[in-house]
Protein backbone atom coordinates (compact mmCIF):
# COMPACT_ATOMS: atom_id res chain seq x y z
CA UNK A 1 0.00 0.00 0.00
CA UNK A 2 1.81 3.30 -1.14
CA UNK A 3 1.38 6.33 0.41
CA UNK A 4 -0.16 9.43 -1.97
CA UNK A 5 1.79 12.29 -2.32
CA UNK A 6 -0.87 15.30 -1.91
CA UNK A 7 -0.75 18.43 -3.01
CA UNK A 8 -2.01 21.47 -0.79
CA UNK A 9 -5.88 22.78 -1.41
CA UNK A 10 -6.42 26.40 -1.27
CA UNK A 11 -7.99 26.54 2.46
CA UNK A 12 -11.90 26.93 2.89
CA UNK A 13 -13.28 29.47 4.64
CA UNK A 14 -16.33 29.56 7.24
CA UNK A 15 -19.08 31.86 8.15
CA UNK A 16 -19.71 30.60 11.62
CA UNK A 17 -20.45 33.10 14.03
CA UNK A 18 -18.39 31.29 16.82
CA UNK A 19 -15.65 29.20 17.26
CA UNK A 20 -16.18 27.04 19.38
CA UNK A 21 -14.87 23.53 19.44
CA UNK A 22 -15.71 20.29 21.88
CA UNK A 23 -13.22 19.04 24.18
CA UNK A 24 -10.42 16.22 22.71
CA UNK A 25 -11.50 13.53 24.67
CA UNK A 26 -14.85 13.60 23.10
CA UNK A 27 -14.22 13.73 19.82
CA UNK A 28 -12.26 12.40 17.18
CA UNK A 29 -11.66 15.47 15.06
CA UNK A 30 -11.18 15.71 11.39
CA UNK A 31 -12.02 19.26 9.78
CA UNK A 32 -13.15 16.48 6.43
CA UNK A 33 -15.73 15.82 9.14
CA UNK A 34 -14.86 11.54 8.53
CA UNK A 35 -15.25 11.40 12.46
CA UNK A 36 -19.01 13.04 14.07
CA UNK A 37 -18.60 15.04 17.30
CA UNK A 38 -19.61 13.46 19.78
CA UNK A 39 -22.21 15.41 21.58
CA UNK A 40 -25.48 14.59 22.42
CA UNK A 41 -28.32 15.93 20.24
CA UNK A 42 -30.94 18.10 22.06
CA UNK A 43 -34.11 19.90 21.72
CA UNK A 44 -33.41 23.71 23.07
CA UNK A 45 -35.93 25.69 24.71
CA UNK A 46 -34.09 28.24 24.86
CA UNK A 47 -30.94 29.51 23.97
CA UNK A 48 -28.20 32.28 25.61
CA UNK A 49 -24.90 33.68 24.06
CA UNK A 50 -21.48 33.27 26.35
CA UNK A 51 -18.62 35.46 26.05
CA UNK A 52 -14.77 34.07 26.49
CA UNK A 53 -12.68 36.44 26.50
CA UNK A 54 -13.50 37.90 23.05
CA UNK A 55 -15.20 34.37 21.27
CA UNK A 56 -18.78 33.71 21.41
CA UNK A 57 -19.99 29.93 22.02
CA UNK A 58 -23.70 29.11 21.86
CA UNK A 59 -24.60 27.57 24.18
CA UNK A 60 -28.45 25.38 24.17
CA UNK A 61 -30.23 25.01 27.72
CA UNK A 62 -33.08 22.52 27.62
CA UNK A 63 -35.36 20.53 31.00
CA UNK A 64 -33.63 17.34 29.77
CA UNK A 65 -31.10 15.21 32.02
CA UNK A 66 -28.38 17.00 30.20
CA UNK A 67 -29.50 20.38 31.20
CA UNK A 68 -26.64 22.70 31.86
CA UNK A 69 -24.44 21.12 29.68
CA UNK A 70 -22.59 22.83 26.12
CA UNK A 71 -24.69 22.03 22.87
CA UNK A 72 -22.23 22.75 20.33
CA UNK A 73 -23.63 24.13 16.94
CA UNK A 74 -21.57 22.93 14.43
CA UNK A 75 -20.70 24.98 11.88
CA UNK A 76 -20.84 24.28 8.59
CA UNK A 77 -19.57 21.63 7.11
CA UNK A 78 -19.88 19.35 10.17
CA UNK A 79 -22.35 16.73 10.64
CA UNK A 80 -25.07 16.44 12.89
CA UNK A 81 -23.82 15.19 16.13
CA UNK A 82 -24.87 11.87 16.89
CA UNK A 83 -24.85 9.98 20.30
CA UNK A 84 -22.23 7.51 21.00
CA UNK A 85 -21.99 7.04 24.63
CA UNK A 86 -25.18 6.40 27.11
CA UNK A 87 -27.26 9.83 29.24
CA UNK A 88 -25.56 8.41 32.58
CA UNK A 89 -21.96 8.15 31.10
CA UNK A 90 -22.72 12.08 29.67
CA UNK A 91 -24.13 13.27 32.96
CA UNK A 92 -20.72 11.90 34.59
CA UNK A 93 -18.36 12.93 31.67
CA UNK A 94 -19.95 16.48 30.27
CA UNK A 95 -18.71 19.89 31.67
CA UNK A 96 -21.01 22.21 32.94
CA UNK A 97 -21.18 25.57 31.35
CA UNK A 98 -19.98 27.56 34.30
CA UNK A 99 -16.85 25.39 34.19
CA UNK A 100 -16.46 26.67 30.49
CA UNK A 101 -17.66 30.07 30.25
CA UNK A 102 -19.13 32.83 31.88
CA UNK A 103 -21.89 34.67 30.91
CA UNK A 104 -20.55 38.46 30.74
CA UNK A 105 -23.72 39.44 32.16
CA UNK A 106 -23.23 38.08 35.51
CA UNK A 107 -19.24 38.06 35.71
CA UNK A 108 -16.08 39.72 34.13
CA UNK A 109 -14.06 36.97 33.00
CA UNK A 110 -10.36 37.64 33.37
CA UNK A 111 -7.34 36.67 31.25
CA UNK A 112 -5.48 35.75 34.43
CA UNK A 113 -6.53 33.10 37.12
CA UNK A 114 -6.49 34.35 40.36
CA UNK A 115 -3.95 31.53 41.83
CA UNK A 116 -4.42 33.11 45.82
CA UNK A 117 -3.12 30.29 48.13
CA UNK A 118 -2.93 27.38 45.71
CA UNK A 119 0.20 25.48 45.31
CA UNK A 120 0.17 25.15 41.12
CA UNK A 121 1.83 22.15 39.34
CA UNK A 122 2.34 20.84 35.84
CA UNK A 123 3.31 16.94 35.16
CA UNK A 124 4.98 16.52 32.20
CA UNK A 125 4.50 12.89 31.08
CA UNK A 126 6.85 11.31 28.47
CA UNK A 127 8.03 8.20 27.28
CA UNK A 128 11.76 7.93 29.14
CA UNK A 129 14.93 6.65 27.67
CA UNK A 130 17.81 4.53 28.76
CA UNK A 131 20.70 7.04 29.43
CA UNK A 132 23.51 4.37 29.52
CA UNK A 133 23.72 1.42 27.75
CA UNK A 134 22.95 -0.70 30.96
CA UNK A 135 20.07 0.90 31.19
CA UNK A 136 19.06 -0.74 27.79
CA UNK A 137 17.61 -4.15 28.44
CA UNK A 138 15.59 -2.69 31.82
CA UNK A 139 14.19 -0.25 30.19
CA UNK A 140 12.80 -2.30 27.09
CA UNK A 141 11.96 -4.94 30.00
CA UNK A 142 9.25 -1.79 31.67
CA UNK A 143 8.67 -0.56 27.68
CA UNK A 144 7.27 -4.61 26.79
CA UNK A 145 5.34 -5.42 30.17
CA UNK A 146 3.10 -2.90 29.89
CA UNK A 147 0.01 -4.00 28.29
CA UNK A 148 -0.75 -1.31 26.51
CA UNK A 149 2.35 -1.68 23.99
CA UNK A 150 2.07 -5.97 23.95
CA UNK A 151 -1.44 -6.86 24.11
CA UNK A 152 -1.97 -10.40 25.07
CA UNK A 153 -5.57 -12.01 25.39
CA UNK A 154 -7.09 -11.79 29.28
CA UNK A 155 -6.05 -16.05 29.19
CA UNK A 156 -2.61 -15.66 28.67
CA UNK A 157 -2.04 -12.43 30.78
CA UNK A 158 -0.13 -13.81 33.24
CA UNK A 159 2.69 -14.34 30.59
CA UNK A 160 3.20 -10.49 30.15
CA UNK A 161 6.02 -10.38 32.01
CA UNK A 162 7.77 -13.60 31.21
CA UNK A 163 7.44 -12.32 27.83
CA UNK A 164 8.62 -9.13 28.31
CA UNK A 165 11.70 -10.54 30.20
CA UNK A 166 12.50 -12.84 26.52
CA UNK A 167 11.75 -9.83 24.41
CA UNK A 168 14.26 -7.58 26.19
CA UNK A 169 16.86 -10.10 26.53
CA UNK A 170 16.55 -10.87 22.73
CA UNK A 171 16.72 -7.33 21.42
CA UNK A 172 18.96 -5.88 24.14
CA UNK A 173 21.97 -6.11 21.55
CA UNK A 174 20.80 -4.63 18.46
CA UNK A 175 19.20 -1.58 20.79
CA UNK A 176 22.12 -1.13 22.21
CA UNK A 177 24.34 -0.90 18.99
CA UNK A 178 21.45 1.56 18.00
CA UNK A 179 22.02 3.60 21.58
CA UNK A 180 25.56 3.42 21.14
CA UNK A 181 26.17 4.88 17.85
CA UNK A 182 23.95 8.21 18.93
CA UNK A 183 26.03 8.38 22.15
CA UNK A 184 25.48 5.61 24.39
CA UNK A 185 22.19 6.77 25.66
CA UNK A 186 18.85 8.46 25.10
CA UNK A 187 18.83 12.04 25.19
CA UNK A 188 14.98 12.11 26.07
CA UNK A 189 15.38 13.24 30.02
CA UNK A 190 17.76 15.92 29.31
CA UNK A 191 15.80 17.57 26.81
CA UNK A 192 12.71 17.09 28.92
CA UNK A 193 14.21 18.25 31.66
CA UNK A 194 15.52 21.43 29.74
CA UNK A 195 11.87 21.90 28.15
CA UNK A 196 10.42 21.50 31.85
CA UNK A 197 12.21 24.70 33.19
CA UNK A 198 12.11 26.49 30.31
CA UNK A 199 8.14 26.02 31.08
CA UNK A 200 8.21 26.82 34.04
CA UNK A 201 9.73 30.61 33.42
CA UNK A 202 7.22 30.87 30.68
CA UNK A 203 4.62 30.12 33.22
CA UNK A 204 6.31 32.38 35.90
CA UNK A 205 6.68 35.23 33.22
CA UNK A 206 2.72 35.08 32.51
CA UNK A 207 2.12 35.42 36.29
CA UNK A 208 1.67 31.71 36.67
CA UNK A 209 3.90 30.92 39.62
CA UNK A 210 4.15 27.37 39.17
CA UNK A 211 6.03 24.08 39.47
CA UNK A 212 7.13 21.31 36.85
CA UNK A 213 7.88 18.21 37.23
CA UNK A 214 8.78 15.31 34.49
CA UNK A 215 6.98 11.89 35.39
CA UNK A 216 8.66 9.25 32.80
CA UNK A 217 6.31 5.86 31.66
CA UNK A 218 9.33 3.28 31.59
CA UNK A 219 12.84 5.08 33.04
CA UNK A 220 14.15 7.53 35.86
CA UNK A 221 12.21 9.89 36.73
CA UNK A 222 9.23 7.49 36.75
CA UNK A 223 5.90 9.23 37.12
CA UNK A 224 5.62 7.39 40.78
CA UNK A 225 9.17 9.63 41.71
CA UNK A 226 7.78 12.91 40.28
CA UNK A 227 4.39 12.22 41.91
CA UNK A 228 6.12 11.84 45.16
CA UNK A 229 7.76 15.11 45.20
CA UNK A 230 4.25 16.54 44.06
CA UNK A 231 2.84 15.41 47.47
CA UNK A 232 6.17 16.93 49.50
CA UNK A 233 5.96 19.97 48.07
CA UNK A 234 1.74 20.56 48.90
CA UNK A 235 0.59 20.71 45.40
CA UNK A 236 -2.98 21.38 45.58
CA UNK A 237 -3.80 21.84 41.56
CA UNK A 238 -2.32 19.92 39.18
CA UNK A 239 -2.32 19.95 35.17
CA UNK A 240 -1.33 16.70 33.73
CA UNK A 241 0.23 17.47 30.31
CA UNK A 242 1.44 14.00 27.95
CA UNK A 243 4.50 15.40 26.18
CA UNK A 244 2.62 14.14 22.97
CA UNK A 245 0.83 15.81 20.45
CA UNK A 246 -1.55 13.29 19.68
CA UNK A 247 -3.50 11.34 21.38
CA UNK A 248 -3.00 7.07 21.53
CA UNK A 249 -3.41 4.26 23.45
CA UNK A 250 0.02 3.25 23.41
CA UNK A 251 1.80 6.87 24.81
CA UNK A 252 -0.62 9.32 26.97
CA UNK A 253 -3.47 6.39 26.91
CA UNK A 254 -0.81 4.38 29.11
CA UNK A 255 0.92 6.87 31.04
CA UNK A 256 -2.54 8.36 32.00
CA UNK A 257 -3.91 4.35 33.16
CA UNK A 258 -0.57 4.33 35.31
CA UNK A 259 -1.79 7.67 36.52
CA UNK A 260 -5.25 6.66 37.28
CA UNK A 261 -3.92 3.57 39.38
CA UNK A 262 -1.60 5.86 41.48
CA UNK A 263 -4.44 8.51 42.40
CA UNK A 264 -6.76 6.05 42.75
CA UNK A 265 -4.97 4.72 46.17
CA UNK A 266 -3.85 7.72 48.01
CA UNK A 267 -5.75 9.85 49.87
CA UNK A 268 -3.99 13.19 49.00
CA UNK A 269 -4.32 12.58 45.36
CA UNK A 270 -8.05 11.86 45.34
CA UNK A 271 -8.46 15.52 46.80
CA UNK A 272 -6.25 17.48 44.71
CA UNK A 273 -7.85 19.00 41.77
CA UNK A 274 -6.65 18.21 38.75
CA UNK A 275 -6.84 18.53 35.05
CA UNK A 276 -5.32 16.34 32.10
CA UNK A 277 -4.64 18.07 28.62
CA UNK A 278 -4.65 14.91 26.32
CA UNK A 279 -3.87 16.02 23.32
CA UNK A 280 -3.08 19.30 21.73
CA UNK A 281 -1.79 19.31 18.28
CA UNK A 282 -4.46 21.29 16.96
CA UNK A 283 -3.30 24.32 19.06
CA UNK A 284 -1.95 27.51 16.87
CA UNK A 285 1.36 27.57 18.54
CA UNK A 286 2.33 24.00 18.41
CA UNK A 287 1.09 24.40 14.23
CA UNK A 288 3.24 27.68 13.77
CA UNK A 289 6.07 26.37 15.95
CA UNK A 290 6.30 23.17 13.59
CA UNK A 291 5.36 25.63 10.29
CA UNK A 292 8.53 27.51 11.53
CA UNK A 293 10.49 24.83 11.29
CA UNK A 294 9.78 23.11 8.01
CA UNK A 295 9.98 26.65 6.11
CA UNK A 296 13.25 26.93 7.49
CA UNK A 297 14.40 23.39 6.77
CA UNK A 298 13.26 23.95 2.99
CA UNK A 299 14.97 27.17 2.71
CA UNK A 300 18.41 25.16 2.77
CA UNK A 301 17.46 23.35 -0.06
CA UNK A 302 19.01 24.65 -3.52
CA UNK A 303 15.45 24.14 -5.16
CA UNK A 304 12.67 24.23 -2.22
CA UNK A 305 9.41 24.11 -4.09
CA UNK A 306 10.77 20.79 -5.69
CA UNK A 307 11.09 19.13 -2.15
CA UNK A 308 8.71 16.98 -0.82
CA UNK A 309 7.77 17.45 2.75
CA UNK A 310 7.41 13.95 4.27
CA UNK A 311 5.83 13.12 7.80
CA UNK A 312 7.18 10.24 9.42
CA UNK A 313 4.67 9.45 12.31
CA UNK A 314 5.16 6.52 15.17
CA UNK A 315 3.25 3.82 14.49
CA UNK A 316 0.50 2.13 16.66
CA UNK A 317 -0.62 -2.05 15.60
CA UNK A 318 -3.63 -1.06 13.21
CA UNK A 319 -6.03 -3.59 15.52
CA UNK A 320 -5.69 -0.45 17.94
CA UNK A 321 -7.38 1.82 15.55
CA UNK A 322 -9.60 -0.40 13.42
CA UNK A 323 -10.73 -2.59 16.55
CA UNK A 324 -9.73 -0.25 20.23
CA UNK A 325 -11.05 2.72 18.08
CA UNK A 326 -7.84 5.03 19.30
CA UNK A 327 -7.74 8.03 17.65
CA UNK A 328 -4.48 8.80 17.04
CA UNK A 329 -4.54 8.02 12.72
CA UNK A 330 -7.49 10.65 12.76
CA UNK A 331 -5.72 13.00 15.28
CA UNK A 332 -2.34 12.68 13.21
CA UNK A 333 -4.17 13.27 10.06
CA UNK A 334 -5.38 16.33 11.11
CA UNK A 335 -2.50 17.60 12.71
CA UNK A 336 -0.72 17.55 8.97
CA UNK A 337 -3.77 18.98 7.28
CA UNK A 338 -3.29 21.38 9.78
CA UNK A 339 0.57 22.53 9.03
CA UNK A 340 -0.10 22.39 5.70
CA UNK A 341 -2.86 25.28 5.91
CA UNK A 342 -0.48 26.94 7.68
CA UNK A 343 2.41 26.54 5.36
CA UNK A 344 0.00 27.40 2.95
CA UNK A 345 -1.05 31.10 4.11
CA UNK A 346 3.04 31.71 3.59
CA UNK A 347 2.72 30.71 -0.25
CA UNK A 348 4.61 27.04 0.80
CA UNK A 349 2.83 24.63 -1.44
CA UNK A 350 4.72 21.19 -1.35
CA UNK A 351 3.57 18.19 -2.08
CA UNK A 352 3.66 16.36 0.88
CA UNK A 353 2.60 12.48 2.48
CA UNK A 354 2.71 11.15 5.57
CA UNK A 355 3.80 7.48 6.43
CA UNK A 356 4.55 5.35 10.28
CA UNK A 357 8.11 4.39 11.07
CA UNK A 358 9.13 1.91 13.99
CA UNK A 359 6.70 -0.82 13.62
CA UNK A 360 7.59 -4.20 15.31
CA UNK A 361 7.10 -7.56 15.42
CA UNK A 362 4.74 -9.99 12.57
CA UNK A 363 1.15 -7.72 13.13
CA UNK A 364 -0.12 -4.97 10.89
CA UNK A 365 0.47 -1.78 12.07
CA UNK A 366 -0.52 1.57 10.76
CA UNK A 367 0.16 2.50 6.70
CA UNK A 368 2.37 3.20 5.28
CA UNK A 369 5.55 2.31 6.12
CA UNK A 370 7.94 4.80 6.35
CA UNK A 371 10.74 2.68 4.68
CA UNK A 372 8.13 1.42 1.66
CA UNK A 373 7.14 4.67 1.12
CA UNK A 374 10.73 5.98 0.33
CA UNK A 375 11.25 3.26 -1.63
CA UNK A 376 8.40 4.37 -3.60
CA UNK A 377 9.17 7.56 -3.68
CA UNK A 378 12.38 7.06 -5.28
CA UNK A 379 10.72 4.73 -7.88
CA UNK A 380 8.38 7.96 -8.72
CA UNK A 381 11.87 10.08 -9.53
CA UNK A 382 11.08 12.18 -6.24
CA UNK A 383 14.78 13.77 -6.00
CA UNK A 384 14.48 16.15 -2.80
CA UNK A 385 13.00 14.86 0.74
CA UNK A 386 12.29 17.05 3.84
CA UNK A 387 11.15 13.78 6.49
CA UNK A 388 9.63 15.62 9.15
CA UNK A 389 8.74 13.29 12.32
CA UNK A 390 5.87 15.07 12.99
CA UNK A 391 4.94 12.78 16.81
CA UNK A 392 7.78 13.75 18.81
CA UNK A 393 8.62 16.57 20.10
CA UNK A 394 12.35 15.87 21.22
CA UNK A 395 15.29 14.27 19.65
CA UNK A 396 15.51 10.26 20.91
CA UNK A 397 16.38 7.25 19.14
CA UNK A 398 13.69 6.76 16.33
CA UNK A 399 14.99 10.45 15.37
CA UNK A 400 19.01 10.18 15.74
CA UNK A 401 18.93 6.90 14.79
CA UNK A 402 16.07 5.49 12.68
CA UNK A 403 15.81 8.64 10.97
CA UNK A 404 19.03 10.31 10.43
CA UNK A 405 20.68 7.01 10.06
CA UNK A 406 18.87 4.10 8.30
CA UNK A 407 16.13 6.01 6.64
CA UNK A 408 18.93 8.84 5.13
CA UNK A 409 20.59 5.68 3.81
CA UNK A 410 17.61 4.03 2.59
CA UNK A 411 16.52 7.53 0.50
CA UNK A 412 19.95 7.64 -0.59
CA UNK A 413 19.92 3.74 -2.06
CA UNK A 414 16.70 4.30 -3.46
CA UNK A 415 17.04 7.27 -5.56
CA UNK A 416 16.74 10.56 -3.22
CA UNK A 417 19.68 12.47 -3.89
CA UNK A 418 19.08 15.45 -1.36
CA UNK A 419 17.29 14.88 1.89
CA UNK A 420 16.87 16.90 4.67
CA UNK A 421 15.18 16.58 8.34
CA UNK A 422 13.71 19.11 10.69
CA UNK A 423 14.79 18.99 14.32
CA UNK A 424 12.20 18.26 16.69
CA UNK A 425 10.53 20.94 18.32
CA UNK A 426 12.90 20.63 21.68
CA UNK A 427 12.66 24.35 23.81
CA UNK A 428 11.35 26.48 20.49
CA UNK A 429 10.06 29.88 21.78
CA UNK A 430 6.55 29.42 20.21
CA UNK A 431 5.86 25.77 21.22
CA UNK A 432 6.72 26.54 25.04
CA UNK A 433 4.68 29.34 25.07
CA UNK A 434 1.80 27.86 23.72
CA UNK A 435 1.98 25.02 26.26
CA UNK A 436 2.35 27.81 28.80
CA UNK A 437 -1.07 29.45 27.20
CA UNK A 438 -2.41 25.56 27.30
CA UNK A 439 -1.68 25.03 31.15
CA UNK A 440 -3.55 28.57 32.09
CA UNK A 441 -6.37 27.58 29.85
CA UNK A 442 -6.54 24.52 31.26
CA UNK A 443 -6.40 25.45 35.45
CA UNK A 444 -9.05 23.50 37.71
CA UNK A 445 -10.36 26.65 38.29
CA UNK A 446 -12.97 27.11 41.11
CA UNK A 447 -16.65 27.93 39.62
CA UNK A 448 -15.50 29.06 36.08
CA UNK A 449 -12.57 29.16 33.52
CA UNK A 450 -11.39 31.78 31.32
CA UNK A 451 -10.45 31.09 27.82
CA UNK A 452 -8.03 33.16 25.80
CA UNK A 453 -7.31 33.45 21.61
CA UNK A 454 -10.22 30.36 21.14
CA UNK A 455 -10.21 29.69 17.55
CA UNK A 456 -12.33 27.48 15.20
CA UNK A 457 -9.57 24.88 15.01
CA UNK A 458 -7.84 25.07 18.72
CA UNK A 459 -9.28 22.49 20.56
CA UNK A 460 -11.02 23.46 24.14
CA UNK A 461 -8.92 21.53 26.51
CA UNK A 462 -11.14 19.73 28.93
CA UNK A 463 -11.25 20.06 32.89
CA UNK A 464 -11.95 16.71 33.65
CA UNK A 465 -9.58 14.30 36.14
CA UNK A 466 -7.72 11.05 34.87
CA UNK A 467 -10.29 8.58 35.63
CA UNK A 468 -13.40 10.29 34.02
CA UNK A 469 -10.98 11.04 30.79
CA UNK A 470 -10.32 7.42 30.53
CA UNK A 471 -13.95 6.27 31.41
CA UNK A 472 -15.51 8.97 28.73
CA UNK A 473 -12.31 7.69 26.64
CA UNK A 474 -13.26 3.72 27.08
CA UNK A 475 -16.98 4.32 26.60
CA UNK A 476 -16.47 5.14 23.36
CA UNK A 477 -14.03 2.53 22.18
CA UNK A 478 -14.52 -1.32 21.53
CA UNK A 479 -12.25 -3.99 23.19
CA UNK A 480 -9.73 -5.78 20.89
CA UNK A 481 -11.13 -9.42 19.78
CA UNK A 482 -10.84 -12.25 21.92
CA UNK A 483 -8.88 -15.25 21.01
CA UNK A 484 -11.26 -17.92 18.74
CA UNK A 485 -12.83 -20.08 22.22
CA UNK A 486 -14.43 -22.83 19.98
CA UNK A 487 -11.66 -25.48 18.86
CA UNK A 488 -12.32 -26.34 15.26
CA UNK A 489 -10.63 -29.71 13.21
CA UNK A 490 -9.46 -29.48 9.69
CA UNK A 491 -8.13 -26.53 7.64
CA UNK A 492 -10.19 -24.22 8.73
CA UNK A 493 -9.14 -20.65 10.15
CA UNK A 494 -9.91 -21.36 13.96
CA UNK A 495 -7.90 -24.37 13.54
CA UNK A 496 -5.03 -22.54 11.84
CA UNK A 497 -5.34 -19.52 15.00
CA UNK A 498 -4.62 -22.25 17.98
CA UNK A 499 -2.81 -24.36 16.64
CA UNK A 500 -0.20 -21.00 15.90
CA UNK A 501 -0.96 -20.10 19.37
CA UNK A 502 0.03 -23.17 20.87
CA UNK A 503 2.95 -23.72 18.92
CA UNK A 504 3.87 -19.66 19.72
CA UNK A 505 3.00 -20.38 23.58
CA UNK A 506 5.44 -23.90 23.34
CA UNK A 507 8.41 -21.94 21.84
CA UNK A 508 7.83 -19.02 24.24
CA UNK A 509 7.87 -20.72 27.44
CA UNK A 510 10.59 -22.78 26.17
CA UNK A 511 13.38 -20.13 24.66
CA UNK A 512 12.64 -18.56 28.17
CA UNK A 513 13.58 -20.78 30.35
CA UNK A 514 16.89 -21.63 28.51
CA UNK A 515 17.57 -17.66 28.30
CA UNK A 516 16.80 -17.45 32.55
CA UNK A 517 17.72 -20.86 33.67
CA UNK A 518 20.66 -21.60 31.40
CA UNK A 519 19.53 -25.11 31.51
CA UNK A 520 17.53 -27.15 28.59
CA UNK A 521 18.24 -29.00 25.49
CA UNK A 522 19.31 -26.48 23.87
CA UNK A 523 22.23 -25.57 26.15
CA UNK A 524 23.12 -29.70 26.37
CA UNK A 525 23.11 -29.55 22.36
CA UNK A 526 25.60 -26.94 22.67
CA UNK A 527 23.15 -24.61 20.24
CA UNK A 528 22.38 -21.88 22.23
CA UNK A 529 25.65 -20.69 23.57
CA UNK A 530 26.86 -20.59 19.64
CA UNK A 531 23.89 -18.35 18.62
CA UNK A 532 24.64 -15.88 21.34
Amino acid sequence: MNSPIHTPSSPSSSSSSYTFRPPPFLTYASRNCKFPLLLPQANCTSQKMYRCSGAHVEASINSNPLKNYIVARCSPGWPDAQPRVSKQSLNKHLLPIGALVTSTTNQTVSDTPIIGDDKIGVLLLNLGGPETLEDVQPFLFNLFADPDIIRLPRLFGFLQKPLAQFVSVVRAPKSKEGYASIGGGSPLRRITDAQAEELRKSLWAKNVPAKVYVGMRYWHPFTEEAIEQIKRDGITKLVVLPLYPQFSISTSGSSLRLLESIFREDEYLVNMQHTVIPSWYQREGYIKAMANLIEKELNSFERPKEVVIFFSAHGVPLAYVEEAGDPYKAEMEECVDLIMEELEKRKITNAYTLAYQSRVGPVEWLKPYTDETIIDLGKKGVKSLLAVPISFVSEHIETLEEIDVEYKELALESGIENWGRVPALGCEPTFISDLADAVIESLPYVGAMAVSNLEARQSLVPLGSVEELLAAYDSQRRELPPPVMVWEWGWTKSAETWNGRAAMLAVILLLFLEVTTGEGFLHQWGILPLIR
